[in-house]
């Protein structure tokens, strides 16, 4: 294009038109917002932006983008959220522009609750103070934020958890080079866990290969955008689900993602809710879900975005549409056809939720609940067939997951419970139990009798489990048992173990227990408390008969509960249900030194 006056340039704007691209969630095929995305005549959208910039008004240009994307939308009748692109340089030098953009939100009667404003580089010349009293300004007038290009933009990553964003938009950069390039693997990580930090949702652009999805997913990435799920379009989508998507992405081969022990939160099969006025008529409602057949349900919200009450499609339709019903209700409020919301927070699990859905009554079973932020504020609603579904993957995950001899849990179960409780700031116990000599008594007793053993084993500690609230059990493979407890509970789990006689034929079964205390400050993931383990393990197996070993915080020291070096006589009293402070004064040899921090031991104890 020329160059030229800026009005010019301001002109042309009303010649750019706008394309719309979905955010789809892959674990439920919901569409959970659009991205509105200027499309100039005859010129690409940076050359616009060069023009303005070279005359000063690049933020006239990208406020007056904004207020026509807005206006684009509105004719098309979407009422789909709707993600706007603003420039970090708007909200710091001209922040009282964007008041143009509310204008065109009333009068087109849309809300700020219902707009992302994706903020983007660059960042380098913004003080990161003035961006932080903006985008406060913005979330205080209502609008949700985003972060755009994180990954290859230059926003520091100080600066993401300060602003805290609803939601992180990771760069097209980052996703071209999955899933063959481990840096770009390592960086997409890394992004998934700052999210789960700042609680912002995380969301991966630029998706246009199977590889590069099923790369995301296996990351635990729920949010992508792209070419090949639905490129971006003239009009914006009129159904907000993408249907196949959730079985297309499925890779049963694929590591999971480490979640909480209690299962993924409600967020993950969020979707859109199409609110509306509390105030609005019975008859205004009827149009929307006329025009819109994909809305299953209408949520009436109050100034501050609070649900007031929720609107079921089926029944509401049923009350309206009969003999007497649109002269009963058409110009009457539409809440007196509703009913009270199920609300539910970002906190609650999907178990929680789906709980919730099946005591309701019967009539209410297939509702949609409502998912609301800390203030109460509606963020999308949950659909139950959602949830049915999602859950009942899930339990066959978990069931194909489970030893087929010990039926109980592997590995992944218990990294799940320790990233938990590393979450939390708990101290806690990880043990590692396993048979020794266990090729031996194959060898010698058969491998049936092995398997017995095992089986013992097993059901040992799911009796454990199941009287100890805070065990969590796992099976990991051949005879070995990964174990997780409180420390309250670590004496009466051991004993369980340690203490009864077992034998498979006339070959007594002696086993090893190897335990480590967990703080977050010595642990700070499932690998390193894993590999800290290990040396333990290798220590409890050279003593004889049954044996325990314990490490803790604040020493070097491994201390032997129970088991004696080979060529000592065994103790002459027998195992305490009270750890003994020192090791035996016949000890071990000189242990290895594990590499702990100083830490008072007592505090470690009853410190929580």
């Amino acid at each position: 294009m020329s160059r030229g006056n800026i009005d010019s340039v301001l002109t042309l704007v009303d010649e750019v038109r706008f394309a719309f691209q979905p955010l789809i969630n892959i674990k439920t095929g919901a569409i959970v917002a659009i991205e509105a995305l200027a499309r100039p005549a005859g010129a690409h959208v940076q050359d616009l932006f060069q023009e303005a910039a070279r005359v000063r008004r690049l933020t006239e240009l990208d406020v007056n983008l904004a207020v026509n994307a807005v206006q684009a939308a509105a004719e098309h009748e979407s009422l789909l959220p709707l993600h706007l692109n603003l420039f970090g340089g708007t909200v710091v030098h001209d922040r009282d522009r964007i008041q143009l953009l509310r204008d065109k939100l009333r009068e087109v009667g849309r809300r700020e609750q219902e707009i992302t404003l994706e903020i983007g580089p660059p960042f380098a010349r913004i003080d990161p103070d003035q961006l932080l009293e903006g985008v406060e300004k913005l979330r205080s007038d209502g609008f949700q934020i985003a972060l755009d290009g994180v990954g290859k933009g230059d926003i520091p990553l100080t600066l993401i958890g300060d602003i805290g964003p609803a939601t992180i938009k990771l760069d097209r950069g980052v996703v071209q080079g999955l899933p063959d390039d481990p840096a770009r693997v390592a960086v997409v990580e890394s992004v998934r866990h700052l999210c789960e930090a700042t609680e912002s949702q995380l969301v991966a652009e630029g998706v246009e290969s199977d590889r590069q999805l099923n790369a995301l997913r296996r990351n635990g990435v729920r949010l992508v955008q792209g070419n090949l799920l639905a490129p971006a379009g003239r009009r914006p989508p009129t159904t907000s689900t993408v249907p196949g998507v959730a079985a297309e992405v499925t890779d049963p081969q694929a590591p999971s993602v480490n979640t909480l022990a209690s299962g993924p939160r409600v967020t993950e099969f969020l979707s859109p809710a199409t609110a509306l006025s509390i105030d609005v008529t019975a008859d205004k409602v009827r149009e929307v879900l006329a025009d819109h057949t994909e809305i299953s349900g209408v949520v009436l919200v109050d100034e501050q975005n609070r649900p007031r009450y929720t609107i079921d499609r089926n029944r509401f339709l049923l009350a309206v549409t009969g003999p007497y019903g649109h002269a009963l209700h058409a110009k009457r409020p539409a809440s007196r056809l509703a009913d009270e919301p199920r609300v539910v927070t970002t906190a609650t699990t999907a178990m929680e939720a789906l709980s919730m859905v099946t005591r309701s009554d019967q009539y209410r079973m297939y509702d949609d609940a409502i998912v609301v932020d800390e203030a109460g504020r509606c963020l999308g609603a949950v659909r139950a067939g959602d949830l049915i579904r999602g859950m009942a993957e899930m339990k066959v995950e978990e069931a194909a997951a489970l030893n087929p001899l010990t039926r109980l849990p592997g590995s992944e179960s218990i990294a799940r419970d320790v990233a938990r409780r590393i979450a939390a700031g708990e101290i806690f116990a990880v043990s590692w139990l396993d048979i020794d000599e266990f090729k031996s008594v194959n060898d010698t007793s058969g491998f049936s009798a092995g398997d017995d053993v095992i089986r013992s084993i097993g059901r040992t500690l799911t009796d454990a489990a199941a009287a100890l609230t805070s065990v969590q059990v796992g099976h990991v493979g051949g005879d070995d048992f990964l174990l997780v407890a409180d420390l309250d509970d670590l004496v009466t789990l051991a004993d369980s173990v340690l203490g009864p006689a077992r034998a498979a034929g006339d070959v007594e079964i002696t086993v090893s227990l190897a335990t480590l205390v967990c703080t977050t400050q010595t642990v700070s993931d499932y690998d390193q408390a894993s590999r800290k383990l290990a040396p333990l393990k290798h220590y409890a197996k050279q003593l004889t008969g049954s044996s325990w070993v314990m490490s803790r915080p604040g020493t070097d020291r491994i201390e032997v509960l129970r088991g004696q070096t080979p060529g000592t006589p065994p103790a002459e009293t027998p195992f305490s249900r009270t750890p003994p402070p020192a090791p035996p004064a016949q000890g071990p040899p000189p242990s290895p030194p594990l590499g702990f921090p100083t830490q008072d031991p007592e505090q470690m104890h009853h410190g929580r």
